[in-house]
């Protein structure tokens, strides 16, 4: 078998070990290819828990993911028209969650692992409600106007995948802290792309803390303009990293409430997405000319360790298994 046969026969097994009707797997492919196109981090810690907890992983990722383009369109659409498009993808999510399939592949695979998990519909509409804000806000004058935003765009996403994951304590203990995750990660985001952000007319760094440092839109601006950093802008991003890891610390405790088959998946994100602000902060707060990441050789040593963790808890469950039959 050739090395570029092996996706696709992980991809199927994943399918098989899911259950998922052959009818829709097709569906489960198109969300997987976004998942793995678009969200690096995210799919390398899926492929650590059970192939068959993945696809309902990559369904929730390949929705956000088409919203998410929708709404960051450069092709020159006005906010308007995607407003008017975010509307009708609304109705076609409402009707697929309805009927629980649909034509449209991305939408039949989330119908599916919503209802597999059922997984609360609500925090579909919180998750629209804030990407309409994206066509029409540009920034965000408090912490609080932020942290509104943030519940639909990024605390909503922790709580669809809990049912997914699953929980050794009553899921509602779980709760903020995969909620707390969610948010950790997107505010690593938006220190990591102030300058696409920027470019899109958009700041997501709460306006009065910036300002308390001297810095407003347009210090930024020329920031991304020069390429050049001053003091007070250095300053100011320092205060969000260590407001963005105050998050990863409130969201830390929850990873030992996921099922033990879970956990290295979210262990591997947490881990390299927190690395990320390593990255910003060794560059001196650089975000204006290269986007922070992790390298590579630390991403497999990271998953590497993770994979071993996940084999090992595998293992474990199976002997029980067979010790209780």
């Amino acid at each position: 078998m050739d090395a570029g046969a092996l996706p696709a026969v992980t991809a199927r097994r994943e399918l098989r070990a899911a259950g998922v009707p052959v009818t829709l797997r097709g569906a489960y492919l198109r969300a997987r290819r976004l998942n793995a196109e678009h969200g690096r981090t995210y799919f390398l810690a899926t492929r650590l828990l059970p192939a068959a907890h993945r696809p309902a992983v990559h369904a929730l990722y390949g929705f956000a993911r088409q919203v998410d383009d929708l709404v960051d369109d450069t092709t020159g659409r006005s906010p308007g028209d995607r407003a008017v498009e975010l509307d009708h993808l609304e109705k076609r999510l409402n009707e697929a969650l309805d009927s629980g399939t649909s034509a449209e592949p991305v939408l039949a695979a989330l119908a599916d692992t919503v209802q597999r998990h059922r997984i609360d519909r609500a925090l579909f509409q919180d998750f629209l409600t804030s990407m309409r804000m994206d066509l029409t806000v540009g920034e965000y004058p408090t912490r609080a106007t932020l942290e509104n935003y943030v519940h639909g765009s990024a605390a909503v996403i922790g709580l669809q995948l809990l049912p997914v994951l699953g929980t050794v304590c009553p899921p509602e203990q779980a709760r903020a802290h995969a909620a707390e995750l969610g948010v950790a990660f997107q505010l690593t985001n938006f220190l990591r792309d102030v300058s696409e952000d920027l470019d899109r007319g958009r700041i997501y760094l709460p306006l009065d803390e910036l300002g308390a440092f001297g810095v407003d839109r347009d210090r930024l601006a020329w920031c991304r303009e020069t390429g050049r950093r001053d003091a007070r802008v250095r300053q100011a991003l320092s205060d969000q990293v260590a407001r963005t890891r105050a998050r990863y610390r409130a969201a830390e405790p929850g990873i030992a409430l996921l099922r033990p088959q879970a956990r290295p998946c979210v262990r591997t994100a947490f881990t390299l997405y927190g690395e990320i602000l390593d990255r910003i902060v060794e560059s001196g707060y650089d975000v204006f000319r290269r986007r922070a990441t992790v390298p590579t050789s630390r991403r497999v040593v990271v998953a590497l360790g993770a994979a071993s963790s996940a084999l090992a808890v595998r293992a474990g469950s199976r002997f029980a298994t067979r010790a209780r039959g």
